[in-house]
């Protein structure tokens, strides 16, 4: 199992990465614009936070497939093992089946549907990378959509992995947990939902007041 953090905040991913036993960061375009630092200097950094190991991705811009593969290049040449992150429309389809012959990783992105997501991981995707909120949003399951995909990816193509994103719970990321995903990425406020459960503050609060009303000290 695979868990990443979806964020530009290098900050933070110092931060949980301390904490948490992180593979690495995810990115997306508007990420990457909210936090307003340029890319090619944001890679570096967030590589660092996470102590020179870990896996990154990052989004190609273009929409024809010929410069998404343009873009792949030149962004795996400036960060050495770097995923490349392509939609899975119709040329980012074809993008993925030449970039699987220039044996550069991907993840078929923006999947709302499981058949989708199988398209994307024949076409050559590492990584499938279904919106579990979004799917959500517009009142669709995208819990379903991620245990049907990963069956079909258990069927068909068992070299591809769900790396499941989109997610405003922690009860979201259990029910993918749960349906067998491989791999999930979290927004920093639900990392942190996940770190901080109010019943186990205030056991740990009793404890050390119920030690110190015995013992009169905090240590041992």
């Amino acid at each position: 199992m695979e868990l990443y953090l979806d964020t530009a905040d290098v900050a933070a991913v110092k931060r949980f990465a301390r904490i948490l036993p992180l593979e690495g960061v995810t990115t997306n375009p508007s990420i990457v614009a909210q936090a307003g630092v340029p890319l090619w200097d944001l890679l570096p950094a967030l590589q660092d936070a996470l102590g020179g190991e870990g896996r990154l991705f990052a989004q190609v811009l273009a929409q024809e497939a010929d410069e998404m593969v343009a873009q792949a290049q030149q962004l795996v040449a400036r960060v050495p093992g770097l995923v490349v992150k392509v939609p899975t429309t119709g040329e980012g389809l074809a993008a993925m089946k030449k970039l699987r012959e220039l044996r550069i990783p991907t993840l078929g992105t923006a999947v709302y549907g499981a058949t989708q997501g199988l398209l994307a991981a024949l076409a050559g995707a590492d990584y499938v990378a279904p919106y579990v909120n979004r799917l959500d949003a517009q009142g669709g399951d995208g819990i379903a959509v991620v245990r049907d995909l990963q069956q079909l990816l258990a069927c068909h193509a068992p070299q591809a992995k769900v790396l499941a994103a989109s997610f405003r719970t922690p009860h979201q990321v259990l029910s993918c947990l749960l349906a067998g995903c491989a791999s999930v990425t979290l927004p920093l406020d639900v990392a942190g939902q996940l770190l901080h459960t109010p019943a186990v503050c205030a056991a740990v609060e009793k404890f050390s007041a119920d030690w110190q009303g015995a013992f009169g000290q905090p240590g041992l």
